[in-house]
């Protein structure tokens, strides 16, 4: 496969990946209308290329990675500062993955792939999460 690779952000204001699900659908109604998700940074990723050749967005909830979305896209825009922006577009399916603890941090990273936690199996995708502080317990002692 071509050399790609993910971006990781945290979720500011997520409580669950529901969360992140139910404001995206808001937006996408209220803002976008297209159909697809967007996540505006000031930063440009330096590495467009390999993130437009099959990468996703990985996010953190609660200290944990829960799921992530394809990036379809890099759109240039000006928010109403007159500052050039980047709207990653990504599609509007959230895909749950294994959980796995991330410090904080500002803004977004690159992830490589081999750090990339993987995706729950199909059939796990619909299963309710468990409570944040067993499944942050489970994921520091790696069993899940």
């Amino acid at each position: 496969m071509d050399k790609f690779v993910n971006l990781i952000k945290l979720s500011v204001g997520s409580d669950s990946v529901e969360d992140i699900a139910a404001w995206q659908e808001m937006r996408r109604k209220t803002v976008w209308r297209d159909g697809y998700s967007r996540h505006v940074t000031r930063m440009w990723p330096k590495r467009e290329a390999e993130i437009l050749n099959g990468g996703s967005i990985y996010w953190v909830v609660k200290g944990l990675v829960q799921c992530r979305q394809r990036i379809l896209r890099l759109d240039e825009m000006t928010g109403e500062d007159g500052i050039r922006r980047c709207a990653i577009v990504l599609e509007p399916e959230l895909h749950r993955t294994a959980t796995a603890p991330k410090r904080p941090f500002q803004g977004w990273r690159y992830l490589a792939p081999a750090d990339a936690p993987p995706d729950l199996p199909k059939h796990r995708q619909d299963e309710e999460a468990l409570p944040a502080a067993l499944n942050q317990a489970l994921a520091e002692i790696g069993v899940i």
